[in-house]
């Protein structure tokens, strides 16, 4: 008989057992000719007891026993999903292999912790020194200019750029702002030739100039993030990416309407278009959350927390349609002398009910019966519980991922720390 010790737990197996086993590992075992070619599989051997020493997970490899007794593979419980998976690794296994539901929980982490399993490189055993396949510069060289635009703390360059694009930024966005002080706006009362003429020549202004190499600027960036990328694909489909494109698209088509409306008579209605285009600036504003670890935060914590947050919006929901039907009744609906014209229906009683359950409370209308300041304070009161509730949840998932990203930040500066230090 055949004897694995796993961390200190022994299973027994006829050897032709091995010979067909469904961990790959292990049935590499009856193809070892040599004790050399043992060890390669395991990590110490006993020829007197022919028992093989696999320093693993004992509880991992049991949950993994079962799979290969019963065919159903799940994670062991209080244990890191990345840290099973690793195990599944060793053995021989692969996420396909996992049940469908641990297969989602595994997704999820590897998303959520920003997870890549890099190969080895080829040159890093001693007899691989000084020989590199070809190609392997070239991807060395787009993997380092991948790190200076993705992470601000890979690198000394990477913080400079970053430093850079966060002036950009706040640049673009104090002339956003100054943009609409009565002294930098036109005055509308002018004619469509005038218009015309004052579009063409706000790109010349100070602003304009200012602006075009904001943008100029932007869309270097993300060209070279998008030719540096390794899945073109998936950095379309990032939120940020798309949140750049949005900043960056309606400047180049508001300069497209400028030259192509001219002083056409549908000029008065493109300046609004153009308005609503240049306003659309505002995006820049999340581009920093490239580079703070709070902003970081708070994208991560939304999109884990969506089930907390539709949950939060149904509680608003039901609650918003009980208190708005009930105040139209008692304010309105019911024939008291004392009507309220504020809630003449049910949807103007809804404004009531959202500000009132978020105890914002602007005076704009409230009500005057006995039986409805009642219902208001209820409502105030029910406010308070149910937006409280999911708060726990929010609150623990926002704290996990501040350290999760506080971690990754300190590995990369831990790189940081080395290049300064060669």
């Amino acid at each position: 008989s055949v004897v694995l010790n796993v961390g200190g737990t022994r299973y027994s197996f006829s050897r032709e057992v091995l010979k067909d086993f469904p961990l790959r590992r292990v049935s590499r075992l009856h193809g070892c000719l040599s004790e050399q070619d043992v060890l390669e599989v395991c990590d110490d051997y006993d020829r007197e007891r022919n028992e093989y020493f696999f320093d693993r997970h004992s509880e991992a490899f049991g949950f993994i026993m079962l799979y290969v007794r019963h065919g159903h593979l799940r994670f062991v419980p209080h244990m890191c999903e990345l840290s099973f998976y690793n195990e599944m690794i060793y053995w021989g296994l692969e996420g396909s292999h996992l049940d469908y539901c641990c297969q989602r929980r595994l997704d999820d982490r590897m998303s959520e912790t920003c997870t890549y399993y890099a190969a080895e490189e080829p040159n890093g055993g001693p007899e691989g020194k000084g020989r590199r396949p070809p190609g392997a510069e070239g991807r060395k060289w787009l993997e380092r200019m991948r790190r200076t635009f993705e992470e601000p703390t890979s690198s000394v360059a990477a913080q400079v750029l970053a430093t850079v694009s966060i002036l950009f930024v706040i640049v673009s966005m104090v002339v956003l702002c100054a943009s609409t002080l009565p002294e930098w706006r036109a005055p509308e009362n002018r004619s469509v030739e005038e218009q015309s003429r004052y579009t063409a020549e706000s790109v010349r202004e100070p602003s304009g100039i200012i602006e075009a190499i904001c943008i100029g600027w932007f869309t270097a960036e993300c060209i070279v993030r998008f030719i540096v990328s390794k899945n073109k694909c998936e950095f379309v489909r990032r939120p940020l990416n798309i949140i750049d494109l949005l900043a960056i698209t309606p400047y180049y088509i508001s300069v497209l309407m400028t030259v192509f409306t001219g002083e056409n008579s549908q000029l008065q209605r493109a300046g609004v278009t153009l308005r609503v285009l240049r306003m659309m600036r505002i995006f820049w504003v999340i581009k920093l959350a490239r580079h703070f670890i709070g902003l970081q935060t708070l994208g991560l914590t939304l999109k884990r927390c969506y089930r907390e947050m539709v949950m939060l919006l149904v509680f608003i929901c039901v609650a918003m349609a009980i208190f708005s039907a009930l105040s139209q009744l008692l304010e309105n609906g019911l024939d008291l002398g004392t009507k309220n014209k504020d809630y003449a229906s049910i949807p103007a009683a809804c404004w009531w009910v959202i500000i009132s359950m978020t105890t914002v409370g602007y005076g704009d209308m409230c009500p005057i019966t006995v039986p409805g300041r009642i219902l208001g304070g209820i409502c105030v009161v029910s406010g308070i519980v149910l937006l409280a509730l999911p708060i726990t949840f929010i609150y623990h998932s926002f704290v996990q991922c501040y350290h999760e990203l506080k971690f990754r930040s300190a590995r990369y500066s831990r790189s940081l720390s080395a290049e300064f230090l060669n």
